[in-house]
């Protein structure tokens, strides 16, 4: 079995990054609009698998369907109930052309979802059926993106089993584009102020009504293009930024209000997952400590 991390330089497949995020919004919004809604929006998110990425099994009328992201053979899979498996070829395409063949599959299974059709927690959010600009898909580039995500899945799997209170699943959220798990003291959180572009604030506030610590790993985007862990805590005590947090290379960004780790640091050190779990767990340590969480009924 691989032991070693992969390289993720974002400058060598920005484009195709920036194209994926944009197929993933529109995977991501069928999933949002078929699910019941789920506390946090957890029914909105996706979650990493043997092959790409997934929505799970979504019910519906009385069935059920799940569509996945396979970057092995570079298709995109929709498994029914009610049908034979449909699937698309991912390959250089506009996002316009995956938008209008995938409604095309799902209407040929039957099934009637409509989406709000422009991505959110993005600028500019050109609606998905006008967007002939981003085409770009790098094969190669995707399959080692998935299995950095594969590895970082299952450290944070293992850090969210040492926590018996409310936490969420591992998952992807399709809005900023970043795998994360989020713990909860238990308490009521104050009145979140909003402000991710074109995100409804009632989202935002319900996402964030009660105290939690967070964690995550995010790709990179133009404006900050390093590949990279991060963690914070909502709402963020004073002395939060200053706790001693591990490992050395890890910094807090007054700017951004959290602490980050790069990929890189965790991809070339010996020992990647000792390193990634001691950020987790340092910072997770950060918010309890300066949030007064009732740790003795939190944690095994």
């Amino acid at each position: 079995m691989e032991k070693n991390w992969p390289e993720l330089d974002y400058s060598s497949w920005s484009d195709t990054l920036d194209t994926l995020h944009q197929w993933l919004q529109i995977v991501g919004k069928i999933r949002l609009r078929a699910m019941p809604w789920i506390n946090h929006s957890w029914h909105t998110s996706l979650y990493i698998s043997p092959t790409g990425f997934t929505t799970q099994s979504i019910p519906y009328a009385g069935g059920l369907f799940q569509i996945n992201f396979n970057f092995v053979d570079h298709e995109l899979v929709i498994d029914s109930t009610f049908s034979k498996t449909e699937k698309l070829k991912l390959y250089p395409r506009t996002v316009a052309d995956f938008y209008l063949e995938l409604f095309e599959k799902l209407d040929k299974i039957g099934l009637d979802i409509t989406i709000h059709a422009s991505p959110n927690e993005m600028e500019p959010a050109i609606p998905f059926v006008e967007n002939t600009h981003n085409q770009h898909y790098d094969a190669d580039a995707v399959f080692n993106f998935w299995k950095v995500m594969v590895k970082i899945n299952g450290v944070f799997t293992k850090f969210r089993g040492q926590f018996i209170g409310k936490c969420s699943p591992v998952h992807l959220f399709w809005g900023a584009f970043d795998l994360a798990v989020t713990r909860f003291s238990g308490r009521k959180a104050p009145l979140h102020p909003g402000g991710m572009p074109n995100m409804p604030l009632e989202v935002m506030q319900e996402a964030y009504s009660q105290e939690v610590s967070s964690a995550g790993f995010w790709p990179g985007a133009k404006d900050f293009p390093t590949p990279v862990f991060y963690a914070y805590c909502y709402p963020t005590p004073e002395d939060f930024s200053k706790q001693p947090v591990l490992p050395k290379e890890a910094f807090f960004s007054e700017e951004m209000g959290e602490f980050f780790l790069p990929y890189v640091i965790v991809q070339q050190s010996a020992e990647p997952e000792k390193m990634l779990m001691s950020f987790l767990e340092s910072t997770y340590e950060a918010a309890a400590i300066t949030g007064n969480w009732n740790r003795a009924s939190l944690e095994r």
